[in-house]
């Protein structure tokens, strides 16, 4: 048998990518009935019917599983937001990074677009807001070729998700990343400010300098109600060396007394965005299950 990874997943065919070659692949019957679904990333082994075609016979043990996108083995996460058009939704950026941290995925934050931010108000905001949290953050600008260097060292040999809105620039930066990779691009509507989605299907591209990225379609909502409510600040790493300081085990970190989270933020450790934020999904959650 023969091993590879898989690329790209379209109408119950799947293409393997395995050395230099790409194979179209259905999987065996047996995957469906045990609710077994293949994934772009899985590692699979599989037999040729032809020199171009063949069976996925085996999948290997994943690293890693999301569900949107569907993918296997993500190591990493880029999360692109652009500094203006459209304008960067930070509850939204909070809740890719709460499903990041979820996922147990190492996480970058992409602002792009930064040629549009003239006076630069919009990188001084996300640096305040962000400068406690330990992520990796890059502003870049395709249209300048700001930061691309660096988006190509956080993506050398591993495999990266791209993860944000439509209209961000996700597949222009990955163009400018590697131009041979001729991803369709989009524009903003003028109407709604929303980008419109380039992308419609999930598929793994090679880089040529080591690594994988996933270009994915965009998003404006995620649901985060599967997540425990009282599991939350644990996403929100600028939280996690106050958390076994507070008086009360069970603390919440909202109305409770002696709450060292609280405290950090009153003390400017951890941003009042970010802990409005929190407390809001803490909310949504908690109201959302009252409902079911």
């Amino acid at each position: 048998m023969k091993e590879g990874i898989i690329v790209k997943g379209i109408g119950g065919f799947y293409y393997i990518k395995c050395g230099d070659n790409v194979y179209e692949c259905r999987a065996r019957g047996i995957f469906r009935k045990k609710n077994i679904k293949p994934l772009v990333g899985d590692y699979v082994k599989f037999t040729l019917n032809n020199e171009n075609s063949g069976v996925i016979e085996e999948i290997l043990d994943r690293k890693s599983e999301l569900l949107r996108p569907p993918v296997a083995n993500v190591e990493h996460a880029i999360i692109v937001f652009a500094a203006k058009n459209p304008e960067p939704n930070m509850i939204l950026l909070d809740k890719m990074l709460v499903l990041g941290e979820v996922a147990g995925l190492k996480l970058t934050i992409c602002i792009n677009k930064i040629d549009l931010d003239e006076n630069g108000e919009i990188i001084k905001k996300i640096q305040s807001i962000y400068k406690n949290t330990g992520y990796n953050i890059i502003f870049s600008s395709t249209k300048n070729d700001l930061g691309i260097d660096d988006i190509k060292n956080v993506l050398k040999n591993k495999i990266t998700v791209f993860a944000g809105p439509s209209g961000v620039g996700k597949s222009s930066i990955l163009n400018a990343v590697q131009s041979n990779l001729k991803l369709k691009t989009g524009d903003i509507s003028r109407k709604i400010k929303r980008g419109k989605h380039t992308t419609r299907h999930t598929e793994l591209l090679e880089l040529d300098f080591g690594g994988w990225v996933v270009d994915t379609p965009g998003f404006t909502s995620l649901n985060i109600d599967f997540i425990e409510s009282e599991k939350i600040a644990e996403c929100f790493p600028e939280f996690r060396k106050y958390l076994d300081e507070c008086k009360f085990t069970d603390c919440m970190h909202i109305n409770e007394p002696d709450c060292k989270v609280k405290e950090a933020l009153d003390n400017g450790f951890i941003s009042k965005q970010r802990y409005e934020n929190y407390v809001s999904f803490v909310k949504q959650i908690l109201e959302n299950n009252r409902r079911y």
